[in-house]
C-alpha cells in the first residue's frame, strides 16, 4: 500500500487525487485525511481506503485557514509512522502551504525537514527529477545570502554520499555518474570570482573520488544545464535551491517528481505548490502526482528485489 497525503485542503491536492481515482490509477493506495471531506470531494462511485484524520474546520478552495495547519501536519505524520511500521510501503505527498503553517505559530520549513525530524534522520537530501534530468540540492530552503556559509566540506561529503547510495538503492544505477555544480559564476574562475570551489568543493570531491565515487566538477551551472551535458550524467548536484530547480522545472514542470533521499522510508511528492488561484476550478493537472506515484511504486519494487537478493 502507498499512502497519499492530500496536503493543504484549500489547494488542488484533492482534485489531483480525484482525477487519478476517476481513471482507476490509485490501486493499492490509501488516502490520509478527513474521511467526510474526502468522500464529499470524490465522485460517489469511487471508494478508496482512507486513514481518517479529522479536520478541525471546514475547508474552502483557495482560502487558507491556519486552524487547519496542525491537521495538515498530522496527515504527514500518520503516513510517515505507517511507513515506519510497515503498514505502508511508501508515501506520496500532495502540496502543502508552508506560509499558513507558520502563520499558525508552528515553525516549519518544509516537508523534507519535517520528515527528517519524524524519522529521526540526521541528514536528508532533496532531489527532483523528470525525463530530462535528476537534480539534488546541497542546501534547500534558506536565504540566498546564507548559502555560501552552508557549503562546507563535511556538508558536501554527506550529501554526495547519500545521493550516491540512493542512486544505487532506489534507482538501481550501479556506478552513478554525478555532476557537481560550482557555487560561483564560472565555478569561481580559478578563484577570481570566489574561492569556495578551490577551498571547499574541489577538496571534498577529490576525497570522495579516492573512495571510488564517480564525480564530475565543479562545473559552471550555466553550461552544465544544457541538453547535451545533462544527458551525460545520472544526477546533478546543485549548490542551492534555484540553481538546480529553475532549469529542472523549465525542462519538465508539472511532470517532475520530488523525492527525499536518505530517509529510512520511500517518499515522493509533486513538483508544484498548492495553486490556490486555480483550486476548485477544474484546471489542475495531475501529471506530477501521477509521476510521483509511479516513481514510488518503482522504488518499492526495487526494494523488494534487493531484499530477495539478500
Amino acid at each position: 500500500m502507498i499512502a497519499i497525503t492530500l496536503g493543504e485542503p484549500a489547494g488542488i491536492g484533492i482534485e489531483l487525487v480525484a482525477q487519478l481515482a476517476e481513471n482507476n490509477e490509485l490501486t493499492e493506495c490509501v488516502l490520509i485525511g478527513d474521511e467526510d471531506w474526502i468522500r464529499q470531494s470524490l465522485p460517489a462511485h469511487i471508494d478508496l481506503p482512507i486513514q481518517h484524520i479529522p479536520m478541525p474546520e471546514p475547508s474552502c478552495f483557495g482560502l487558507l485557514n491556519p486552524n487547519n495547519a496542525n491537521y495538515v501536519l498530522a496527515t504527514i505524520k500518520a503516513a510517515t509512522l505507517g511507513c515506519l511500521s510497515g503498514a505502508y510501503q511508501a508515501m506520496v505527498t500532495c502540496p502543502i502551504h508552508k506560509g499558513v503553517i507558520n502563520d499558525a505559530g508552528i515553525q516549519f520549513s518544509g516537508h523534507t525537514e519535517y520528515l527528517a525530524e519524524l524519522t529521526k534522520t540526521k541528514k536528508v537530501v532533496m532531489m527532483l527529477l523528470n525525463e530530462v534530468m535528476r537534480v539534488a540540492l546541497v542546501t534547500t530552503h534558506i536565504p540566498l545570502k546564507e548559502v555560501a556559509a552552508h557549503i562546507t566540506g563535511d556538508e558536501l561529503k554527506q550529501v554526495i554520499k547519500i545521493l550516491h547510495k540512493d542512486m544505487l538503492s532506489k534507482f538501481a544505477i550501479e556506478q552513478p555518474q554525478i555532476a557537481v555544480c560550482g557555487l560561483n559564476p564560472h565555478a569561481g574562475e580559478a578563484g577570481h570570482l570566489g574561492r569556495e570551489e578551490l577551498d571547499v568543493i574541489i577538496p571534498a570531491l577529490d576525497e570522495l573520488r579516492q573512495e571510488g565515487l564517480h564525480l564530475h566538477g565543479p562545473i559552471p551551472a550555466d553550461t552544465l544545464f544544457t541538453p547535451d551535458k545533462v544527458k551525460q550524467y545520472d544526477a546533478i548536484l546543485a549548490m542551492y535551491h534555484d540553481q538546480g530547480l529553475a532549469p529542472l522545472k523549465y525542462a519538465g514542470f508539472g511532470e517532475s517528481v520530488n523525492i527525499t533521499l536518505g530517509l529510512p522510508i520511500i517518499r515522493t511528492s509533486v513538483d508544484h505548490g498548492t495553486a490556490l488561484d486555480i483550486a476548485g476550478k477544474g484546471l489542475a493537472k495531475a501529471g506530477s502526482l501521477r509521476a510521483a506515484i509511479k516513481l514510488a511504486r518503482q522504488c518499492v519494487q526495487r526494494a523488494k528485489k534487493k531484499v530477495r537478493k539478500s
